[in-house]
This record gives structure tokens, C-alpha cells and sequence, in this order.
């Protein structure tokens, strides 16, 4: 199991499932621009 080929090969295919586990996190779904509606923040805070 000393063959320079089959460890290159194994750090390949791990590297290659590090990298699609870590690209299967995030958002599902379509990505949309935001609205205006979604900005209801404040845009003056009251006096304290």
C-alpha cells in the first residue's frame, strides 16, 4: 500500500468530498434579489 499513485489518488477523492459536502451547505432554493418590503427597519431610532 506503498504505491506513490494510490495515496495521491486517495487524497484526491477525499479532497473531491470535502470540497461537494461543503458545497452542498447553504440555501435551497432559487436566490432572489431583495424587496423593498423586506426593509422595514427603522430608518430614524427615538431619542433615548
Amino acid at each position: 500500500m506503498s504505491n506513490p499513485v494510490f495515496k495521491r489518488s486517495t487524497v484526491i477523492v477525499l479532497a473531491v468530498m470535502l470540497g461537494l459536502s461543503v458545497a452542498a451547505c447553504g440555501k435551497k432554493g432559487p436566490l432572489e434579489p431583495p424587496t423593498d418590503e423586506g426593509r422595514n427597519y427603522p430608518r430614524t431610532y427615538p431619542a433615548q
